[in-house]
């Protein structure tokens, strides 16, 4: 895990915080400016996802190996109101707020792995991977 643990998600300095962090991961992982890109803007809707909809919550950011290939792995946590109908949260162009709706499906998209784990009145956790290419 970088930085010792995770990281807050608690006001929009913290979301730059984040995408510093994962920028400087995906630079000591090797990624492609074009893959470090990616990731970053992933995080950054998800992390921006955590502060509007749930109020916030903290992300885990690991650099982690497989065989020969270098990645790294974000986990969003938040104890929000959880997502009623995750399939529906995923489709392009659906929102609850003002957004694009593309912060979900857009992210999955940028990402090698994408996993969303959802309870209603409990929280939220996604799980993302990119890998270096």
């Amino acid at each position: 895990m970088i930085s010792g643990g995770p990281l807050p998600i608690g006001s929009n300095a913290d979301i730059v915080a984040v995408r510093q962090q994962v920028r400087t991961a995906a630079v000591e992982s090797g990624f492609s400016l074009i893959d470090q890109t990616k990731v970053v803007t992933a995080a950054s809707e998800l992390a921006r996802n955590a502060l509007v909809y749930a109020g916030g919550g903290q992300v885990s950011i690991e650099i982690v190996e497989a065989g020969r290939r270098r990645g790294l792995r974000l986990e969003f946590r938040d104890e929000g109101p959880g997502i009623p109908d995750v399939d529906q949260a995923l489709t392009d162009g659906w929102t609850t707020g003002t957004g694009l709706g593309l912060g979900l499906s857009g992210s999955r998209r940028l990402v090698d792995e994408f996993d969303l784990t959802s309870v209603p009145g409990e929280g939220t956790t996604v799980t993302v991977t990119k890998w270096a290419r």
